[in-house]
């Protein structure tokens, strides 16, 4: 049951943090960024996030426990950009709506779509309490539309409880009177972890681990990196533990097709880190029928996307057309997406271990 909601205008973004909402052990301090763009901090006794409300609403930072679950990149902070290259160094974003992936042949849109750094027009924080107690969401809105084209509402959440882990989501309502394309991707950039291992509800077969064998335009192969992509098509659990980052420059790209469910329809995967804790996500197949996993390491930017929720493969409008892969929303018509990710320290990271043992039958 949501308690408070606030508005939250540009206007209250300043240079200095300064703290909005307290509610219970959370606490919302807003502040912006040398670059003008406006962020939030959620913040509760374990760890925070960083939210940037009118940017697309990625989520720039999380952490918790002291461990930073964001990837390692070239940007410090965030930086103004028309699309997500420009400043590709959050711990989320939403890709998509209308395409997602990289553009192929036959392609216009830009690289994950129109939304990852797309303007959204208003912002509000809700305080509340739900089954699982207190919790903050920020809520961002945006009426998107084009002469002659699409015309969406989309409202993006990010919520904080007490946990170590957070919920993300994403509505889209279809306002035109046409058909819309609806290709969207939870995009989260965990840390890269040198020895950790991906544990998964599937098996590392090459029938339900399978490496992307096709090679993107902005990576210049090698006949090393070809022989790498042969041997890991045929045994993908060469890349089930991160021990040889090399082997990830360039990029290393799986599809992980039948992931099991819980009783609640729910998969979970995780990280472990050497450490014995570990970086999580859970989501729903029901909602994101496919999954994919982005392996990157090298000198500039480093990332373990372990499971990207997505309604389609990353290959571009054209050729996620020609596969079938892109979902059509009738007019007024409306989809809704959730992932909950996160950390988990070495305590409940044995036990979801164990459930995810439990899960691979």
């Amino acid at each position: 049951m949501i308690e408070t909601r606030i508005a939250l205008p540009r206007a209250v973004f300043t240079a200095e943090e300064r703290t909005l909402v307290c509610f219970g052990a959370l606490r919302a301090s807003v502040f912006r960024y040398p670059s003008g763009i406006e962020a939030v901090r959620l913040t509760n006794a374990r760890g925070a996030v960083v939210v940037l409300p009118f940017f697309g609403q990625m989520v720039w930072q999380a952490g918790f426990d002291g461990v930073d679950l964001t990837m390692r990149s070239m940007f410090p902070t965030p930086r103004p950009s028309a699309d997500i290259v420009g400043t590709y160094g959050c711990f989320a974003f939403h890709s998509g709506l209308l395409a997602n992936g990289v553009p192929g042949e036959g392609d216009s849109h830009p690289v994950h779509g129109e939304f990852p750094t797309l303007a959204l027009d208003e912002a509000a924080l809700e305080a509340g309490e739900g089954e699982a107690g207190p919790y903050l969401r920020l809520v961002s809105t945006v009426d998107y539309a084009r002469g002659f084209g699409p015309h969406y509402r989309a409202t993006p959440t990010v919520t904080l409880g007490a946990d170590t882990a957070f919920d993300i989501g994403m509505a889209v309502e279809n306002l035109s009177y046409r058909p819309m394309p609806l290709m969207y991707m939870c995009h989260i950039n965990f840390a890269f972890v040198p020895g950790g291992e991906i544990l998964q509800p599937l098996a590392y077969t090459p029938a339900q681990t399978v490496v992307r064998r096709a090679v993107p335009a902005h990576v210049t192969p090698s006949p090393a990196y070809l022989a790498r992509i042969e041997a890991l098509a045929a045994d993908p659990a060469g890349m089930a533990r991160l021990d040889r980052p090399g082997d990830c420059d360039p990029e290393q790209v799986f599809y992980l097709r039948g992931l099991a469910t819980d009783a609640e329809g729910l998969t979970h995967l995780m990280l472990r880190r050497p450490a014995g804790d570990g970086f999580t996500i859970a989501y729903r197949p029901a909602e994101f029928p496919k999954t994919v996993r982005w392996l990157l390491a090298n000198p500039d930017q480093s990332v373990a996307a372990f499971a990207l929720p997505a309604t389609c493969e990353p290959e571009g409008f054209t050729a996620e057309s020609r596969k079938g892969n892109v979902r059509y929303l009738a007019p007024g018509a409306r989809a809704a997406f959730s992932v909950r990710a996160g950390y988990a320290d070495p305590r409940d990271a044995d036990a979801l271990a164990a459930a995810i043992a439990a899960m691979n039958g």
